[in-house]
């Protein structure tokens, strides 16, 4: 195993993603390939005459800039690498999480995602699933999904 690619976007089941790929490259001497993918804006609906919802995209000051976002992604990501002494590089784009993870993977020849995933509810699952399961079922290698600790572990 060379390459292991990670999702990262800086949330808990993201950290445990983070952590096992770190333990699995290791002793296996892969690099860790850190995929921070930041989703386009979505519109947000506003109140219209006649029952028409136009469309605002949110306030600038509202939306923190993704190269910011991603240094901070980065220099976290980096302390628990090496941390480990894990050879690391890093990519953040702009993208649908799922697709962009999957095609990280598929230029780097990577031997396994690995990604997070977290319990979701029934509105989530119905307005599309989640990232991880979008990762297994298109990615062009195995798939390693890590569910984070129970709370207060």
């Amino acid at each position: 195993m060379r390459t292991i690619v990670v999702g990262y976007d800086g949330t808990r089941p993201a950290e445990e993603a983070l952590r096992r790929a770190s333990l699995l490259a290791r002793p296996l001497g892969a690099t860790v390939v850190v995929v921070d993918v930041a989703a386009p804006e979505v519109p947000i609906p506003a109140s219209g005459a006649f029952g028409l919802m136009p469309y605002t995209l949110p306030p600038e000051s509202d939306v923190l800039p993704e190269e910011e976002l991603w240094d901070r992604h980065r220099a976290h990501a980096r302390a628990v690498l090496e941390e480990q002494g894990v050879p690391h590089e890093f990519t953040g784009v702009i993208g649908r999480p799922a697709e962009e993870i999957i095609d990280a993977a598929e230029q780097r020849g990577a031997d396994l995602i690995v990604v997070g995933t977290r319990d979701l509810g029934f509105l989530d699952r119905l307005l599309g699933g989640s990232v991880s399961e979008d990762v297994a079922r298109g990615a062009p290698c195995d798939v390693l999904i890590v569910r984070p600790p129970p709370a207060g572990d």
